[in-house]
């Protein structure tokens, strides 16, 4: 059950919300989180029976391992604390990984487990541990065990993020938090939501058959033209910008839909002019996880140049791998690496106040932003490609350095191939002239600290926020009916890109 499927509009989510106002009507505050822990149960278990026991069992390990060191502070115990977290991850998610690239090194012949991925277990795994770490700190809210349970698998952002810390939710989890501005609460929630779908729906899966064309025969073997692979690669790079903002977005609305305010997670990326500033744009939370609990702890900056620069590249191998189990993740991980690496260095060294004086402000922004989407858009071909071979002939294609003629044009490949470069010039006005959901809603505080984190993009885009009226209620209604017509229309839903990881 996805966010934008129907049972989950019109089964799933009516009925929860009901008895949720119902609970907070006659304030009854243990029911309701209740109520909504059950309801996540429910929600995760819909995928797999099997592995909600997985969650639970987590679950409970955790916070009996949380119990103990609020009593002990015993370094041993976190650290076998995070063992075995990362062990549980580590099991489903890359055992067959590495049996199989010791394999490919050893020549041996080494059955794979075969293990199914549980849903979001890196996600929880993640603030499981974050979790730990805070409470051998000290730097831990007052936490009883079912706001515990609620903190791990709260269902707005139990499957893909965005990775909450315990400070984030915790202390929302009252009745008198919840019903602070709870009806404009409930009316932003509803408009995100509505935003959100019609970005998954209506955009991110409009380009995704065109990347999903263009890879296919690249991961098969087959030559492309420079056309198509340019066309695949920036469908996809759209496609996963649409599909990650529009949950983001789904995820933001379900939880104020409860009264909750989550952290932002997206904030967009690809007005970004410099690498540094797209990771601090792009998986926001996940990107402050990497810098609290892996990036500083291994040392930081603290460790002089080379040592922080060897710290930076770690932090992004290990984040690439975080998405997948696959050399290709590892790759695209190391680039962005390599890429903030460039970046860190250019700015050190004065370069960049250098070249803004002499080619201005104005030009030097536009270049700016013109490499950092180059960078994103190639790194991107490792992320999306199922094969390191299907990744080279793409890139090969791109340059034009194929040595082979493709064998049909890239208007015969691509299916409407005239209508598909007009999506794409709209979503590029969409991505840098138009604000996103954020700015759109800001004025009733969308997120957690909203003027704190969010970034300002600029004046190069038509500014215009949201308020509650009938002139607004009919866009985004016209928006969500449009999104669900769609629904109706598609034969199989396509799951979020980060549900996958």
């Amino acid at each position: 059950m996805i966010f934008s499927s129907i049972e989950f509009i019109y089964l799933f989510l009516p009925p929860v919300l009901f008895g949720f106002l119902v609970l907070r009507h006659f304030k009854l505050e243990n029911a309701v989180i209740w109520w909504l822990i059950m309801a996540s149960l429910f929600f995760y278990m819909w995928w797999s029976p099997i592995h909600l026991l997985l969650l639970l069992g987590s679950v409970g390990a955790n916070f009996l391992i949380h119990r103990e060191l609020l009593k002990t502070k015993s370094r041993p115990l976190l650290v076998l604390g995070i063992t075995l977290n990362l062990l549980l991850l580590s099991i489903f998610k890359y055992a067959d990984f590495l049996l199989g690239s010791f394999a490919a090194i050893s020549g041996m012949d080494i059955p794979e487990l075969g293990l199914i991925l549980p849903l979001a277990i890196s996600f929880f795994t993640f603030q499981q541990i974050s979790f730990l770490c805070d409470t051998y700190k000290g730097n831990l809210v007052s936490c009883g065990f079912k706001e515990y349970v609620l903190f791990v698998t709260f269902f707005p952002q139990l499957i893909a993020g965005p990775i909450v810390l315990q400070k984030d939710t915790i202390p929302q989890f009252n009745l008198s938090s919840i019903d602070r501005r709870y009806s404009i609460k409930l009316v932003t929630g509803i408009t995100l939501f509505a935003i959100g779908l019609f970005k998954k729906i209506v955009l991110a899966d409009a380009v995704a058959p065109v990347a999903n064309i263009a890879f296919g025969l690249a991961d098969g073997g087959a030559a492309i033209s420079m056309e198509t692979a340019w066309v695949g690669a920036l469908a996809y790079t759209f496609q996963i910008y649409f599909d990650f903002s529009g949950y983001c977005d789904m995820a933001l609305g379900l939880a104020l839909m409860f009264g909750i305010r989550l952290p932002i997670n997206f904030n967009s990326p690809y007005k970004s002019t410099s690498i540094v500033e797209f990771w601090r744009r792009w998986h926001i939370t996940l990107s402050r996880f990497l810098r609290d609990y892996l990036y500083i702890p291994l040392g930081g900056n603290r460790s002089g140049l080379m040592g922080a620069k060897g710290n930076l590249a770690i932090t992004m191998l290990l984040g690439g791998l975080w998405h997948g189990a696959g050399w290709n993740f590892v790759i695209w991980g190391g680039l962005h690496g390599a890429f903030l690496m460039v970046n860190h260095a250019w700015v050190a060294g004065s370069l960049s106040s250098y070249s803004k004086r002499f080619l201005g402000t104005h030009l030097y922004t536009i270049l700016s932003w013109g490499l950092t989407m180059a960078c994103v858009v190639f790194a991107w071909v490792f992320f999306r490609a199922e094969t390191f071979s299907g990744a080279l002939i793409m890139i090969n294609a791109m340059f034009g350095l194929s040595g082979e003629v493709a064998s049909s044009s890239w208007t015969e490949t691509i299916p409407e191939a005239s209508f598909v470069i007009m999506q794409l010039l709209a979503m590029v006005f969409i991505v840098i002239a138009l604000p996103n959901s954020i700015d759109l809603t800001k004025k009733y505080n969308p997120v957690l600290q909203v003027k704190k984190e969010l970034i300002e993009n600029g004046p190069a885009y038509f500014r215009f926020t949201w308020n509650p009226g009938p002139r607004w209620a009919a866009v985004i209604s016209g928006m969500a009916l449009v999104a669900i017509v769609q629904v109706y229309r598609l034969n199989d839903l396509t799951e979020f890109i980060y549900f996958n990881f």
